[in-house]
């Protein structure tokens, strides 16, 4: 048996592809069937180590980005994606996989028209609550078609090949550290803790409020503030400078990004988060049951994360600040409200719990073991 991964470059395409990678070597390792042979058909590897760890083999395709504004850029991409096509197509003939699971994101594009040359079955997740252009395309003949937010169906056309399952989330990020979660970052149980996060790649607005907001921040809670790798050197000197004298300057901690273990103890701690709103991030804190507060990316530069806000926050889980709001007397004003209201964060805990869907992975995984064991017959 082979599968063939594909997805954009971004944590939020990789991380539930490895999610469902886990699910796949348990499955056949309970039933004591042949373990899949498994590829990672990308632009780039995104993490090395997790591939390893999980026995997949990365294989490099071509791909260019297109962007939804415009530039000279999307000129020279749309020719890296043509250069792509018969690479990919080379590629999938030579391995000959038994079904293609895709992530969607422009680097699929090249994997997906492969497969559907050479008749390979083709699955593809979305996470968004607003499919991306690439899978609403391979959602034209997919064999299969998974989605994480219930209205993400309407988008498809095939309805009886749509199934509502969530957004796979590996087991380790499920759960939380229970046990010194604060310890793992030199913090005070006793005091309530803020985890702020931007994704991988850290958010300039979030990490600006937060400069200006941590002076009051810090004198009543502590923050974890993940902010970025590319951000994280600039930041730590402005904020060591503003910060020089505050009495409860180590109540702040500043990372530039939160792996795996991190990220557990970091939930561990966490009282109340304030994120933007990727489905990976939203998944993981419903699977954590805790109070958030998302601050989505304007729909001018995205317009999936707004959407997702919206629908997370519909069960009551998270409060959403639009990013011309996020302002710094607003984040103060929002979170002292939510941390002095135990029982809305309570109601907002059970609003999460109904929302996570943490077997999710599970089920795309038993769906494709389906599908591998029928085509080699």
């Amino acid at each position: 048996m082979k599968i063939a991964f594909t997805g954009g470059g971004t944590g939020g395409h990789f991380y539930p592809l490895i999610a469902v990678a886990e699910e796949l070597n348990d499955i056949v390792q309970k039933k004591n069937l042949i373990t899949p042979e498994m590829y990672y058909l990308s632009n780039m590897p995104y993490d090395e180590r997790v591939l390893f760890e999980n026995k997949i083999e990365y294989k490099h395709v071509t791909a260019g980005k297109m962007r939804k504004y415009f530039s000279l850029k999307n000129g020279f991409d749309f020719f890296k994606t043509l250069v792509g096509l018969p690479s990919a197509v080379a590629l999938l003939f030579k391995m000959y996989p038994d079904v293609v699971f895709s992530k969607g994101g422009y680097v699929s594009v090249p994997v997906v028209f492969a497969a559907r040359l050479l008749r390979i079955p083709v699955f593809i997740h979305d996470s968004d609550a607003i499919p991306g252009r690439a899978n609403l395309w391979a959602g034209k003949f997919a064999a299969r078609v998974a989605v994480s937010y219930p209205d993400a169906a309407d988008y498809f056309k095939h309805k009886e090949r749509v199934a509502y399952v969530g957004n796979p989330v590996r087991r380790k990020m499920q759960l939380p550290a229970t046990t010194e979660s604060h310890a793992h970052f030199n913090l005070l149980p006793s005091i309530p803790t803020i985890l702020v996060l931007g994704g991988s790649q850290g958010a300039e607005h979030i990490n600006n409020t937060m400069q200006q907001a941590l002076s009051e921040l810090l004198n009543n809670y502590q923050v974890i503030h993940q902010v970025g790798k590319a951000n994280y050197d600039v930041y730590k000197r402005i904020i060591d400078m503003e910060l020089q004298d505050h009495p409860n300057i180590s109540r702040y901690k500043v990372v530039p990004f939160l792996e795996e273990l991190d990220m557990r103890n970091a939930a561990g701690c966490a009282d109340l988060i304030i994120s933007r709103a990727g489905s990976g991030s939203i998944f993981e804190m419903a699977c954590w049951a805790k109070p958030a507060i998302l601050v989505p990316i304007p729909e001018s530069v995205s317009r999936d994360q707004r959407k997702n806000a919206y629908a997370y926050a519909r069960t009551g889980a998270a409060e959403v600040i639009e990013q011309e709001n996020f302002t710094p007397h607003v984040l103060v004003s929002e979170v002292t409200r939510l941390m002095q209201d135990a029982a809305t964060r309570e109601k907002m805990k059970e609003g999460a719990k109904q929302f996570a869907k943490p077997e999710a992975a599970h089920v795309i995984a038993q769906e494709l073991l389906k599908m591998m064991l029928e085509h080699e017959k």
